[in-house]
């Protein structure tokens, strides 16, 4: 077995380990709900839509996938309860594929984009935002990226405090502020750094606070405006980090955040802890917002690009 190889296995590993409890959960149940029948009829689907609705895939999203699926019994005609799981399999890699998610390259940037490649990174504490800032720092930094992280979140003293804990793990050099600083003002200072520094990425945290929407609206679009004076188009890349684990309260945040600044990837987070692995499918098809990462457990290799065919086909995997 080559290099390329191995480490290909030791990624499809992880996956399958973190996506345990969901593939447990949903795998089981859709086993449970066929046995004993031969095709797939009305009382099987119904079985099958609560089966993805408590997997937390969504209402809105399981009732298109279950259209999908008595589309094909339709055209079929016949369809046994055999082939239900593969066409399961492809009509969730098809929904995904309309949004375009699970079609990123790893941890690269993007070509014909003015470096450094800026990305804002927005969600409310806890969701392993800042963690998830630390190993997107070093995905980028073992591709032989040069790397800038801005502590923007300068009202918690433990962000600040997190963000430079990592910055000297990753072995990347961190701007800040004093506490209570201008958000805008620290992202001004970082990306003049990166660019005077010929860096490649600038990663940005700002704060969780959703509490008051109006304002959040208010301090991302001052950020972005500060940003785009600096580095033009910046940030090219608004990324939403969700705790997977939160299952409903995810898409109630996602909403929230899609509606206060243009959020245009997410990164779901501690889906090795759970059971509600479908909510990665769920809010990339009701936001129409691609999924870019997903976080499967607290090692720095644990933070992966969302690849939407690996990711169904470990969710529905015999083994």
């Amino acid at each position: 077995m080559g290099f390329f190889d191995f480490f290909q296995k030791e990624k499809k590993e992880t996956l399958d380990k973190g996506l345990a409890k969901t593939k447990e959960g949903m795998f089981t149940k859709i086993t449970r709900a066929v046995a004993g029948k031969s095709t797939v009829d009305d009382a099987v689907l119904d079985d099958l839509e609560e089966i993805l609705i408590t997997s937390d895939v969504g209402v809105e999203t399981t009732l298109r996938i279950i259209e999908r699926i008595e589309r094909r019994v339709a055209r079929d005609k016949y369809l046994s309860t055999g082939e239900l799981k593969n066409i399961l399999r492809e009509e969730i890699v098809a929904l995904l594929a309309e949004n375009h998610t699970g079609d990123e390259t790893d941890f690269v940037v993007p070509q014909n984009v003015t470096t450094p490649y800026v990305i804002m990174v927005v969600g409310v504490n806890g969701v392993g935002k800042t963690t998830t800032i630390g190993k997107l720092a070093y995905q980028y930094k073992k591709n032989g990226l040069k790397v800038y992280l801005g502590a923007a979140d300068t009202f918690r003293a433990a962000a600040v405090e997190q963000i430079v804990i990592w910055g000297e793990r990753v072995g990347v050099p961190v701007v800040k502020q004093k506490m209570g600083a201008d958000p805008a003002s620290v992202a001004f200072d970082t990306l003049s750094a990166a660019k005077a520094a010929g860096a490649d990425v600038a990663i940005i945290d700002t704060a969780g606070r959703l509490h008051n929407k109006i304002g959040l609206m208010n301090e991302l679009t001052k950020i972005k405006k500060v940003m785009d004076k600096v580095v033009p188009g910046a940030p090219q890349e608004v990324l939403l980090v969700l705790d997977g684990s939160t299952g409903q309260n995810a898409f109630e945040q996602a909403r929230q955040f899609t509606a206060a600044t243009e959020v245009n990837a997410l990164a779901i987070t501690k889906l090795d802890g759970t059971a509600k692995g479908g909510v990665v499918i769920g809010i990339s098809d009701q936001f129409k917002t691609p999924v870019k990462y997903i976080g499967l457990g607290e090692g720095m290799e644990d933070l992966q690009p969302f690849r939407r065919r690996e990711f169904v086909e470990s969710l529905f995997s015999e083994n």
